[in-house]
């Protein structure tokens, strides 16, 4: 079995601790505390889909703040966003395509019987755990919006 995610994250650090790539390690030190801090709140240890659960709303949170930082005309403050985003997608799992998406958008709909605006919740609820860290939320989200109202 390969290593698990948490593990190649601390890895990670202290390879770039050797190389004394300091930026590098400053965004893996970022990640390994909001793993670290999930897994004390919940007193649980964090497996694989956990831990990407956690860098998943790092890469929301961080792109929520590369836009701000873009409409406030600060890019000094907008590339550590972007580098940091860099850093943390390495360890995101290979995002769907397009088509695989509306492959699963497509299965889910007819295996929960949605007709209307009315069933997202229920295909969101099915769909979400599939795509997890691998697609958007709001394009997926807006997909299916579209989709049941047609």
């Amino acid at each position: 079995m390969s290593e698990s995610l948490n593990q190649q994250i601390t890895e990670d650090m202290k390879t770039a601790m050797r190389a004394k790539d300091k930026p590098r390690l400053g965004v893996i030190r970022l990640i390994r505390a909001a793993i670290k801090q999930r897994e004390i709140d919940e007193r649980i240890s964090l497996d694989d889909e956990q831990v990407i659960i956690v860098l998943d709303k790092m890469l929301k949170q961080r792109r929520d703040s590369l836009a701000q930082y873009e409409k406030a005309n600060r890019q000094d403050l907008a590339e550590q966003e972007s580098f940091e985003i860099k850093v943390i997608q390495n360890y995101m799992p290979q995002a769907l395509s397009e088509a695989e998406l509306a492959d699963l958008i497509d299965s889910t709909i007819s295996a929960t019987g949605a007709t209307s605006i009315k069933d997202l919740g229920k295909v969101m609820g099915l769909l979400k755990p599939k795509v997890q860290g691998r697609a958007d939320m709001r394009a997926l989200s807006a997909n299916l919006k579209q989709r049941l109202t047609q």
